[in-house]
């Protein structure tokens, strides 16, 4: 039951005056889901009321670990050289509040596939574990993370969840996402959707968000044709470049699906070159709700993927790692939200 408070407020004290044992108050604050709500928020709320604060340097050497999570972007092509995807720094506000909630420090820094980032990271106990954001390739990428599990790596990454995630991914569920935008575009009468982005195993989430625009249309009864789906990765001028080649290809469509907010603003802007009318002429939908999607004319639709609730599963995926319990993978729910580029007034 622990001891009586006296001096300096310690987690013995604590657990003096919640009724609980010292091993429960440290796994509360550190946010140990194995502590149920109504123990935690009475621990946290002691906590407070004695003006207690963990002592890292000690916990530390108790643990053996740095109570520190090293988040790494993957490097990736924009038009402001940050060489961030505006997604994943929309991201970076959740995580940084998850590890925050739970008193632990958060270095960040870029990833590069040449790069040991066990080496720089937890071998050298600058941090407990990786938070991966980011990949590119994933066929070429699939092989560090194969690494990285050999090695006994802690990690987890944000990506597409598959049967070969070895329980360390979050992701959203792509192919829920994209049949929802493939019914929004039937709903509003659309027959030839078009998909711009890459759609193979080089790149599974877009190819799971193509999936599902043609189960959609498989359900309506329309056979997908794969002339109208263009290559293009995550930027404005990749989506501009496969609009191109899409108008240019002489095929017939009145809607357009793109992997990425990005890809669908470039491909809006060679729509408007080409004298097409966005929604009236080509309804357009596009992936991640990037903070431009609500700016661009007519305000773009798009799926919002569910940021808040990836910054708490990735830090709660990967400490679970740390402390040698078993997650399993995670699929988020995307939401289709609905603008003026895929409904007309």
């Amino acid at each position: 039951m622990g001891r009586k408070p006296t001096g300096r407020p310690t987690s013995f004290d604590i657990a003096y005056a919640a009724g609980v044992s010292q091993p429960t108050v440290s796994r509360a604050l550190r946010g140990d889901r194995a502590v149920s709500e109504k123990t935690r928020s009475k621990i946290e709320q002691i906590a407070r009321d004695l003006n207690y604060t963990v002592d890292k340097n000690a916990s530390s050497l108790r643990s053996q670990r740095s109570n520190t999570i090293a988040l790494l972007f993957f490097e990736d092509p924009t038009p402001d050289e940050s060489m961030i995807n505006p997604f994943f720094l929309a991201m970076l506000g959740s995580i940084t509040r998850a590890t925050a909630d739970r008193g632990l420090d958060l270095l960040i820094s870029f990833q590069r596939m040449e790069d040991d980032w066990h080496v720089q990271y937890q071998d050298s106990h600058r941090a407990d574990g990786l938070i991966l954001l980011g990949y590119g390739d994933y066929t070429k990428y699939r092989e560090r993370m194969d690494q990285l599990a050999r090695q006994g790596t802690h990690f987890a990454r944000w990506g597409s969840v598959s049967s070969d995630s070895s329980g360390v991914t979050v992701g959203t569920d792509n192919v829920e996402a994209g049949r929802l935008a493939g019914e929004h575009f039937l709903a509003e009468g659309r027959r030839r959707i078009a998909f711009l982005g890459n759609a193979d195993e080089h790149y599974p989430e877009f190819n799971g968000r193509y999936s599902g625009l043609c189960s959609a249309l498989i359900g309506a009864g329309i056979e997908p044709d794969d002339r109208l789906q263009f290559d293009a990765l995550t930027t404005e001028e990749e989506g501009w470049a496969a609009a191109r080649a899409l108008l240019e290809s002489g095929q017939e469509f009145d809607a357009i699906f793109a992997a990425s907010d990005l890809i669908a603003i470039g491909a809006m802007r060679a729509l408007s070159e080409a004298g097409r009318r966005v929604p009236e002429d080509v309804a357009v939908v596009g992936f991640d709700d990037i903070p431009s999607a609500s700016l661009t004319t007519p305000p773009l639709s798009t799926v919002m993927q569910d940021i808040r609730g990836a910054g708490e599963a990735l830090v709660e995926t990967l400490l679970a790692q740390v402390e040698g319990r078993d997650l399993p993978p995670r699929r988020l729910p995307g939401r289709l939200i609905v603008r003026g580029s895929s409904v007309q007034r």
